[in-house]
């Protein structure tokens, strides 16, 4: 193989690393007769094919991470709901999905992290007031892009910077 193929070759690995892993991980999952593993990836690969249908065409990493992102984000949202509603069994069942997702995730930002970086957002943006929460909130999110950060808790430490 020729180095200019070789190179072409890692490129397209890399990009398809993710989605890749997906697809081979819900096939180990199928063979090991995991269940609920199996089922979350099932769900999170019809997620990804209806976004490559959406988009008309291959989904990138980057976008790939939003869409688990998003999936996360309604799955935390169910559990709040279940425990709300004293459903603990699909609570617990939500939280396993969760864990399943966040592995194909990177490492999420730590509180102290998303501090620092809320930090430099206020600096940055001059703000003073709750009212500038929109620009110090866009301003922090840009700081921790490639991290996973929970929206809430990013909002909750920018309101105690303002407020």
């Amino acid at each position: 193989m020729s180095n200019g193929a070789n190179q072409l070759g890692k490129v397209f690995s890399f990009a398809m690393s993710l989605k890749q892993r997906i697809i081979d991980d819900m096939t180990a999952a199928m063979r090991a007769k995991d269940a609920p593993r199996l089922s979350t990836l099932r769900m999170v690969k019809a997620a990804m094919m209806n976004r490559q249908i959406d988009k008309g065409g291959e989904l990138t990493d980057e976008e790939l991470a939003k869409m688990l992102q998003s999936l996360l984000k309604q799955r935390r949202d169910s559990v709040e709901q279940y425990e709300k509603g004293g459903r603990a069994e699909l609570a617990a069942k939500e939280r396993a999905e969760i864990s399943v997702i966040e592995a194909y995730l990177p490492q999420a930002a730590t509180r102290e992290e998303i501090e620092a970086a809320v930090a430099a957002a206020v600096a940055e943006t001059g703000a003073t007031s709750i009212k500038e929460m929109g620009a110090v909130m866009k301003a922090a999110q840009a700081r921790l892009a490639g991290r996973a950060a929970d929206g809430r808790l990013v909002s909750e430490i920018v309101k105690a910077k303002l407020g």
